[in-house]
């Protein structure tokens, strides 16, 4: 069992904390925060609480996520080394002192520190090399037809450790039971994709306009 008493998370989702891994510092620990699954449970509506539990907890839903045909098909072939491009790889469940944890690769900058959102950088005008970041995360979706729920900047990280900044999804993996039925039809599965880039741009432009509305009255826009 991994001791976390002592450690202090490097970032704090929703739902989840992140933690560097105490002996293997390339790696990150994701654990559910103490109660959040009972807590949204209990705010979820008496016809939605009969679907259970076990579709709220984030750590199960990354695993679906990471199953999904387009990753999974790729697995240990030639195209295997393209899916970490925008992706942390996603290792076998150890167990820690707060809980089950998920294990991944910790995206890191040059320094070693964990890498900034996008949402820190979206505080700022773009610059033309992150404008091309954005691009080529976006094409690599469609390449690949990688599923996600809606893109958020705050599930997404900015690394330059390659020389050149690059987008990370390290949360949002995946899609709804019924989107993933659908998303069997190549193209079916293109417009989905699609339609997520869409909102995600649209994302973009809300945040650097500074959030004058509320999200929920111009996402659809």
């Amino acid at each position: 069992m991994i001791d976390l008493s002592q450690s202090r998370p490097f970032a704090s989702g929703a739902n989840r904390l992140c933690f560097r891994h105490p002996d293997q510092p390339g790696r990150c620990l994701k654990v559910l925060k103490p109660d959040s699954l009972e807590q949204r449970y209990r705010r979820q509506s008496p016809a939605k609480r009969l679907l259970g539990k076990r579709r709220l907890d984030d750590n199960r839903q990354e695993h679906l996520g990471y199953g999904q045909p387009a990753i999974a098909r790729r697995l240990g072939g030639p195209q295997e080394a393209a899916l970490w491009q925008h992706l942390p790889r996603l290792y076998d469940d150890e167990i820690t002192t707060l809980g089950r944890a998920n294990v991944s690769d910790l995206i890191t900058d040059r320094s070693g520190h964990p890498s900034p959102t996008l949402e820190h950088y979206l505080r700022r005008p773009l610059t033309p090399e992150l404008e091309r970041a954005i691009d080529r995360f976006c094409r690599w979706l469609q390449d690949y037809g990688i599923l996600t729920r809606n893109l958020l900047p705050h599930n997404l990280v900015v690394s330059n450790r390659s020389g050149q900044p690059e987008l990370y999804l390290i949360d949002g993996l995946g899609a709804p039971s019924l989107q993933r039925l659908l998303a069997h039809q190549p193209s079916l599965r293109r417009r989905a994709i699609g339609r997520k880039i869409q909102r995600f741009h649209r994302r973009i432009r809300w945040e650097l306009g500074g959030r004058r509305e509320r999200w929920e009255a111009v996402q659809n826009r």
